[in-house]
């Protein structure tokens, strides 16, 4: 089943017949199914934002579903999506998921990062306009809006922002906030209006302080939150989370040498 529904204590025994024994006496330990707060199904082990783009929709397809198998063979029951490499992957994953058609964890279906330009994700230069990533890119607050309404039209259950930059962006490191308060207020408006959740890249102080005000409910990173951030963040503990990601930070200082700097990993906070 999906649940553990009674556990009999030393010395008791439960009522079984007709149910399925599975001994545990070799060393084995039942536990519930983890949950991943910052999943990316649809990622890769790639070094190369682009490289995602490039990937064409079929076959993206059945990585994301190989890796939906994944997380589910290591003990992940349920993922919040942190952000899907093009728009309607997880929604697709989900979908199958919940209809048996293939196995996976529970899931919340995200978009792409939705990034402003020079943020996170946009690898664009004037002379190569049509470069792809995993980010949709969008300025001003009625592109947010018309897109936040797009993606929502199509199923997502998390709308992604990229509120600050990243420590391997150059010309957005960690501590900038390149997103505008009304760009954020324009999505986080859409997606209030229809039920939706929000989540956001958040690591400098004011991109922090962005979320709480607009109501986005999961703040990834947050390395850079100041005072007045983390006072925001315990006043409002009662719905909002922040998922720092230690996991990545740790890989790029431990054993991302081929990709980060020791001076990007101190960057990212």
């Amino acid at each position: 089943g999906n649940e553990i529904v009674a556990v009999a204590r030393e010395g008791e025994s439960l009522q079984r017949d007709g149910a399925e024994i599975i001994d545990g006496g070799d060393g084995t330990t039942l536990m519930p199914g983890l949950v991943e707060s910052h999943a990316h199904l649809s990622i890769d082990n790639t070094d190369d934002l682009a490289a995602l783009g490039r990937i064409p929709p079929e076959e993206h397809t059945l990585l994301t579903m190989h890796n939906a198998r994944l997380y589910l063979d290591h003990g992940i029951t349920s993922c919040i999506s942190a952000a899907s490499a093009k728009p309607r992957l997880d929604v697709v994953i989900r979908n199958a998921i919940e209809k048996g058609e293939i196995p996976g964890p529970r899931l919340l279906a995200a978009t792409p990062w939705l990034t402003v330009t020079s943020g996170l994700g946009d690898m664009r230069t004037l002379h190569m306009p049509e470069v792809q990533s995993m980010a949709l890119v969008a300025d001003g607050p009625e592109e947010y809006r018309r897109l936040t309404r797009e993606l929502i039209r199509e199923g997502v259950d998390i709308i992604k922002l990229v509120i600050s930059g990243d420590s391997f962006v150059p010309h957005a490191g960690s501590e900038t906030t390149i997103m505008s308060e009304e760009e954020v207020a324009a999505a986080a408006e859409v997606a209030h209006a229809h039920g939706k959740r929000l989540s956001a890249h958040a690591r400098s102080a004011e991109s922090v302080k962005r979320c709480v005000r607009h109501g986005i409910k999961v703040v990834y990173h947050a390395n850079y939150a100041d005072e007045e951030a983390l006072d925001m963040l315990e006043a409002n503990r009662d719905w909002i989370f922040v998922s720092p990601n230690i996991g990545f930070t740790a890989i790029a200082a431990y054993e991302g040498s081929d990709w980060f700097t020791e001076e990007q990993v101190k960057a990212m906070g």
